[in-house]
């Protein structure tokens, strides 16, 4: 049996067990995923609870919000997705030494290819430069990205994305709702990397009168998996990808790196879909579980 784990805070709900205990039993390899809450616990201590699992023979874990930046800092080896976005959710307890990567980085380049193949992302907008902006955008750079177009009411973190971004040499600038929505129809890319769409947080971040079928669409909210935005986005004839297909991809990179020599990726790639349809299925109504 591999033993994995969830280090978070709030993650009571948190669909990661299922995922990797259910990619598991699909492989013949029995998983077991635990979670290690921080909510409610006074002095949490990180490190300590990382080295905790270690020391109790766990192959690896997935860390969330708050605690991303601090595994990158822990990390003894970082793959590139760490290297670029600074932070890390999968850690790898490896006989050289801790290893980090980000499969938010890694997830969002997997299900792009997945579903757009080789075409370049092209001039996007990337609305919200908070964790998920900042590896979202990223890998946009990996997927031939002309500009990354930063929408942010924060300026101060967007221009620092924007700074960022421009020194990997993936060129980005940060713009206005007005600039946004004037430029919007001759652009080809729309990322929301915001709260806005979710159950909790309704609406649509941005007027979508300019989408039309030269566009493709991502929303990192998946609860629910048809946003405001997706719906639009499919009603103009664009491409779209969910925030569930970011889920089950991050997912599915993290067990790669934790099982790598043990399971080969091509047996690993047969159950990507029926995982993404599943999880679809979940939250195709609100009322549904969050997944981190």
């Amino acid at each position: 049996m591999i033993k994995l784990g969830l280090v978070g805070e709030g993650i009571a709900k948190s669909q990661s067990p299922d995922l990797h205990e259910r990619l598991g039993a699909s492989l013949g390899l029995p998983v077991r995923y635990d979670l290690v809450d921080s909510l409610g616990i006074e002095a949490f201590d990180f490190p300590s609870a990382i080295q905790a699992l270690r020391e109790r023979g766990y192959r690896g874990t997935n860390v969330t919000f708050p605690f991303k930046e601090n595994a990158a800092k822990l990390a003894d080896i970082c793959g590139e997705g760490v290297r670029r976005v600074g932070t890390a959710n999968t850690l790898l307890f490896d006989e050289g030494g801790l290893r980090a990567e980000n499969t938010d980085y890694t997830g969002f380049i997997s299900a792009y290819r997945h579903s757009f193949g080789d075409q370049p992302a092209g001039d996007v907008l990337l609305i919200g430069a908070g964790g998920v902006g900042r590896a979202v955008a990223c890998a946009l750079g990996e997927l031939a990205a002309s500009c990354v177009y930063i929408l942010e009411r924060d300026s101060a973190r967007g221009e620092c994305l924007s700074h960022d971004l421009n020194a990997m040499g993936i060129t980005a600038e940060c713009i206005t709702p007005e600039q946004a929505q004037r430029e919007l129809p001759s652009w080809q890319g729309v990322v929301n990397c915001t709260p806005i769409g979710h159950i909790n947080h309704p609406g649509c971040p941005i007027d979508t009168s300019g989408l039309g079928p030269q566009h493709w669409v991502f929303d990192a909210v998946y609860i629910p998996a048809h946003t405001e935005l997706l719906n639009a986005a499919h009603q103009a004839g664009a491409k779209t990808l969910s925030g569930v297909d970011l889920f089950v991809f991050q997912g599915v990179d993290a067990f790669r790196f934790f099982t790598t020599g043990h399971i080969g990726t091509e047996q690993i790639d047969a159950h990507v879909i029926p995982l993404r349809t599943h999880y679809i299925q979940q939250l195709v109504s609100p009322a549904n579980p969050r997944m981190t």
